[in-house]
């Protein structure tokens, strides 16, 4: 397991929301949905906002090569025996067919779509959030998803 990528991908998740939570982008329009004001913003707990939610993005980044990367199902298919001879035979044949940043990002999109968006969207939904609130949050989920995706399996 690449741990330097799984850090880098938690990391990203930083980076885009930077970007997506900017005035410019979508910053404004979730402090509108949110009724929060910049001020109350910043008198926010910083170190135990940013700890955590570095804290859950690296649980994610950790769990994402298993729903990335190809070869760790084959792996589990060997009952995690790296050394199974069956296994190394087969990734002989078939080992990085398809670890790439490109396939990484498709499977990232559809974790974000297929898992981020349901559960986002349930949670917002019976908190009577509108649907421009939970398509701020869903939005990010997806592209991040799809950034770790890619860093994580194309990062070889």
């Amino acid at each position: 397991m690449n741990y330097l990528a799984i850090l880098v991908a938690a990391l990203s998740t930083f980076v885009l929301g930077a970007i997506w939570y900017n005035p410019k982008v979508f910053g404004t329009a979730w402090m509108k949905e949110t009724g929060l004001t910049e001020e109350q913003l910043k008198k926010g707990n910083m170190a135990k906002i940013f700890g955590f939610a570095f804290l859950f993005a690296f649980l994610i980044a950790f769990l994402m090569p298993t729903l990335v990367n190809h070869e760790i199902g084959a792996i589990q298919a060997a009952g995690g025996d790296a050394n199974d001879p069956a296994l190394i035979e087969f990734l002989k044949v078939h080992g990085g067919k398809f670890r790439s940043f490109k396939h990484g990002a498709l499977h990232g999109t559809f974790i974000g779509i297929f898992l981020a968006l349901p559960v986002l969207g349930t949670t917002f939904l019976f908190e009577q959030k509108s649907w421009k609130y939970i398509f701020i949050h869903a939005g990010y989920w997806i592209v991040s998803f799809a950034i770790m995706g890619a860093i994580i399996c194309g990062w070889v």
